[in-house]
């Protein structure tokens, strides 16, 4: 439950409309118990032919004839023990002393409690003379009519309960959901990878809405039902708190059953979380990979994949249905028990007409039918909450599994230190080196070995090598989208470890061969990067990248929705949008990954043409193995097993690197091809 508590913590900014709501809860549980007790006053009118006034009159005259009596008793009992003055002292003194004064000290708490019901009898009888009406039929009436403006009352406070309870946890839920997206978009692009969205997809949608049921449960159910269940042992204990305390003898046992319960269902509740996360992987992986499932005629394998999933979360799910579905009549049965027992016990007193069972006193007087009925009302009353609480307890579990998985994201620290508080990186214009540079994604898996790389500013730098050899993960750590192992990359003689991250990264422009388009307009896309950038700045990058003219023989222009991740358009205006991102942020580095890879012809002349342009005065590498993008670069550097094998121009690596000519020999049979 330690996380779930941590989640708690979101809800103290909302104490105030929590603090209300335990008192709209408090207002609920008095006039529960007030309709409660209304069967007393009911039963009296219907099972007797007295009215109201008259009732009342002999309950009073009762009480005061039983004062008399206890009174008269204490006085004997008094003059008994002046009596015993006169005996000699010994063990038959004390034992008379013990017995007397015990005696007495009964008959003193029958007189104080036939004092206190007379007092309240007597202000009972100021109300119904001036209230109540003398007719029978009249004065059933008036109780009925109380009865439902206290249920018209107690309606008000209960819906007002249940909207500020449902304010509290939405808003907790809220800020909750933002801190956690906070935390998480903060963390390194490898360990979203590792992880998967769909695991986040899952703790963002499905895991939140079972936090969200557990703390709605607690902060309303568990203040209410309580409070009720209170309100009626009250009224209850005024009625006879022995017969009471005997029905709450139970309680303890149905906590034991309850938190029994509560660790399979804690379990069963992770379970069935984990399922859920499984379906989410299914579902993301078959509609992003559409083409490929259709391509393939795989619908029939994706469908036995999301049933497997399915049939997984039903089985979990069905656990703690069952759970919950058996926790509750289990309770009701004790409950019931503790209920039949104590009408048993009453329904003795009243028919043998005794006030003890079993040498226990429950009663001061013989109790009245219609005392018993009241006291069995509220008994059962007192049983409804607690089985309510049962299925609160259920969530609260499930809440607490969610709670686990949320804050195991959440407390996950990034490996890449942010340096907030270092110092800023100036923009860019001295030299890039890259020194001794070591990385590998897993231990004894080298990516990167040894590198050592100076570029100066202005430069272009294209990367070549094999599939696989660290192309991306070089310029990734330019990035710092890693860490690197060992050595260095310094900016400007600065190491970039040591300097504030958002200052590096607002010096970098990135074009990826994954084009990354939101389902937003064209013009947002573009200024992604610059958000408060003008429509003139978006034009002119637009221009400058080529794709003003295809964005305006659009219907809508620049203020076109492209769909969800730009499908509405082809792969060559995708990419021309990505690099119009890129110039728009006017970077001091230029990071383009196979930038061209997945463009037409036209798109790549284009772009090749915007390239050239745009990486002049700013420092550029270049992903790619296009012969003609190549023209653009200053050096070459040839990468191969994570080492640098040559560097040079294009003409000199054809002559001195075997490698560089086997790529060229390729590249150059597939454009023949």
């Amino acid at each position: 439950m330690k996380n779930f508590l941590r989640a708690l913590r979101f809800s103290w900014t909302y104490r105030w409309r929590f603090l209300t709501s335990v008192f709209c809860a408090l207002m609920v549980a008095v006039f529960w118990g007030a309709n409660l007790s209304a069967i007393y006053p009911v039963l009296n009118v219907l099972g007797t032919d007295l009215n109201l006034h008259q009732w009342i009159d002999k309950q009073i005259g009762e009480y005061e004839r039983r004062i008399e009596n206890y009174q008269r008793g204490s006085e004997q009992l008094e003059k008994q023990l002046a009596q015993l003055d006169a005996m000699p002292l010994g063990k038959e003194r004390d034992r008379k002393l013990a017995s007397l004064t015990g005696q007495l000290a009964r008959e003193e708490t029958h007189l104080s409690s036939a004092r206190s019901n007379l007092f309240w009898s007597q202000k009972a009888k100021l109300f119904i003379n001036k209230f109540c009406p003398q007719d029978k039929f009249e004065t059933l009436i008036a109780l009925l009519a109380l009865v439902f403006i206290g249920n018209l009352i107690k309606g008000i406070f209960d819906f007002w309960q249940e909207s500020l309870v449902g304010s509290v946890v939405s808003l907790t839920i809220f800020d909750l959901r933002n801190r956690f997206y906070r935390q998480v978009i903060h963390q390194d692009v490898s360990q979203f990878s590792e992880q998967g969205t769909h695991q986040l997809m899952a703790r963002f949608t499905n895991d939140m809405e079972s936090l969200s049921s557990g703390l709605k449960a607690l902060f309303g159910k568990v203040v209410a039902e309580p409070l009720k269940a209170m309100a009626c042992i009250a009224i209850a204990c005024f009625i006879s708190w022995r017969l009471t305390l005997l029905f709450l003898v139970v309680v303890p046992l149905a906590l034991l059953l309850m938190s029994k319960v509560a660790v399979y269902m804690k379990r069963a509740g992770r379970r069935v979380l984990d399922s859920m996360s499984s379906i989410y992987k299914v579902l993301q992986e078959s509609f992003q990979g559409i083409k490929v499932v259709k391509a393939f005629t795989m619908e029939r394998h994706e469908r036995r994949r999301l049933f497997e999933g399915g049939k997984d979360y039903y089985k979990q799910s069905m656990k703690i249905i069952k759970i919950d579905a058996l926790s509750g009549p289990i309770l009701e049965v004790v409950a019931i028990t503790a209920v039949s027992g104590a009408l048993l016990v009453g329904g003795y007193l009243v028919l043998k007409a005794e006030t003890s069972i079993f040498g226990m006193k429950m009663f001061d007087q013989p109790p009245h039918w219609v005392t018993l009925l009241q006291l069995y009302a509220l008994l059962v009353a007192i049983a409804d909450p607690v089985r309510k609480l049962s299925n609160v307890y259920n969530k609260m579990q499930s809440a607490a599994a969610a709670a686990d998985r949320i804050f195991d994201y959440m407390d996950r620290q990034p490996r890449v230190n942010s340096n907030v508080h270092g110092p800023r990186l100036q923009r860019h214009h001295e030299s890039i080196v890259l020194r001794d540079l070591c990385f590998s994604y897993k231990p004894d898996q080298p990516i990167l070995s040894h590198l050592d790389l100076e570029v100066k500013f202005g430069e272009t730098i294209a990367l070549v090598g094999k599939n696989g050899c660290g192309k991306s993960t070089l310029v990734g750590l330019i990035n710092r989208f890693y860490d690197p192992d060992y050595g260095s990359i310094l900016i400007d003689g600065q190491d970039i470890r040591q300097v504030n991250l958002r200052s590096l990264r607002s010096q970098i422009g990135l074009v990826t061969q994954e084009t990354i388009l939101f389902d937003d307009t064209i013009a947002r896309n573009i200024a992604y990067g610059q958000r408060h950038a003008s429509r003139e700045l978006v034009e002119l990058a637009a221009k400058r990248a080529y794709a003003h003219d295809f964005i305006m023989k659009l219907k809508d222009g620049y203020e076109t929705r492209v769909g969800e991740m730009g499908h509405s358009l082809s792969g060559g205006q995708r990419q021309r949008l990505c690099l119009a991102r890129a110039i728009l942020r006017d970077p001091s580095i230029l990071i383009l990954d196979e930038a061209t890879s997945a463009t037409d012809l036209e798109s790549e002349a284009l772009i090749h043409r915007a390239l050239k342009e745009f990486t002049k005065n700013r420092t550029t590498f270049l992903i790619t193995h296009r012969l003609s993008t190549l023209e653009i670069a200053d050096r070459i550097v040839v990468i191969d097993h994570g080492r640098i094998v040559a560097v040079g121009r294009h003409e000199q690596l054809l002559v001195n690197c075997d490698i560089y000519m086997r790529l060229y020999e390729v590249q150059g049979q597939r454009r023949v091809a």
